[in-house]
């Protein structure tokens, strides 16, 4: 198991409040796939990279418009911070705390 395995209990502070996510990693090499569920429902992370202890990865929303929210983040022992790009909206932070 590498260090960024696990589920991780997400927040992203945005213009439309804090929206809180479940974010399940399983890392293989140099990349990883997962799902990230919210209350907008569950998106498979198909694209998702990783360096040392830094993931990145994309997902597409449809609420409150289609867009693509590419994501950063770092996991630090049992927490992960990062930033989350909403395109011309700007980035807003990503912290949470793995679970399990």
């Amino acid at each position: 198991m590498m260090a960024v395995d696990g589920t991780y209990e997400t927040v992203v502070k945005s213009p439309m409040g804090d929206q809180k996510a479940t974010l399940t990693v399983n890392s293989n090499g140099d990349t990883w796939t997962g799902t990230q569920a919210g209350a907008m429902g569950s998106t498979e992370i198909t694209d998702g990279k990783v360096n040392g202890n830094t993931l990145t990865w994309s997902v597409g929303i449809t609420v409150p418009m289609p867009m693509t929210l590419t994501n950063e983040a770092t996991v630090d022992g049992e927490t992960i911070t990062g930033t989350v790009t909403a395109g011309a909206f700007g980035s807003f932070p990503l912290t949470g705390t793995r679970v399990g």
